[in-house]
């Protein structure tokens, strides 16, 4: 099976004339939001962990607890197994957090072999830690794996901005978006990319999903 990625900004302009192609509802907001930044970082134990360290906090307080766990070393699998939980709370982590992220350790994921493998596989190995639900595996698709095909139905401000686009009375829930956009694949990830541009242009504020 071929694995589609988005790679360059190049490739991200090829995708949103394709997806405009199939959806021209596309072609104003793209007009107006401009190409999109890709967004992408190296993935890996790392991410996710950062990722789940910033859960429901805001971005000042995850900034700050994550550069004292870097300044305390405590960000590598080996390191965070040899901590008590008493020093990772000394950081700032919550017993929760901990738990999740001891969860994540446990997991011992093959971050290599998730380039190769289809998207949902990657979606259900992420997923059976615990702490990471499925917008978070999605995130890890579209920005540390660079996925070509992934609409985040799940976040809120992706089904903010598709009840515009669609023109839809109330807000989708994740499975109507995904019925509603079937015919999007597979440039998904674009329409991801621009629907979070055009929800900061609806808010007059910048979307940042991670």
């Amino acid at each position: 099976m071929s694995i589609q990625t988005i790679e360059t900004p190049q490739e991200l302009s090829e995708n949103i004339s394709a997806l405009i192609a199939i959806e021209p509802k596309f072609a104003a907001i793209y007009e107006q939001v401009g190409l999109p930044d890709l967004r992408h970082n190296a993935g890996g134990f790392e991410q996710l962990m950062r990722a789940m360290v910033g859960q429901q906090l805001s971005v000042a307080a995850a900034a700050s607890i994550w550069k004292r766990l870097v300044d305390a070393a405590l960000t590598t699998p080996y390191k965070i197994g040899e901590a008590t939980d008493e020093a990772l709370k000394a950081q700032g982590l919550s017993k929760q957090k901990t738990r999740y992220i001891r969860s994540l350790v446990d997991h011992n994921i093959d971050f290599a072999a998730l380039e190769n493998m289809p998207n949902e596989e990657v979606i259900n190995t992420l997923t059976a830690v615990t702490g990471i639900g499925r917008w978070t595996a999605e995130m890890y698709l579209l920005f540390s794996l660079k996925r070509a095909d992934v609409l985040a139905v799940d976040d809120l401000a992706i089904k903010v901005a598709a009840m515009e686009l669609l023109g839809l009375a109330e807000r989708p829930t994740p499975k109507q978006l995904n019925n509603l956009t079937q015919h999007w694949s597979p440039y998904r990830s674009a329409a991801s990319l621009l629907l979070w541009s055009y929800y900061g242009l609806l808010r007059n504020k910048t979307a940042v999903p991670l």
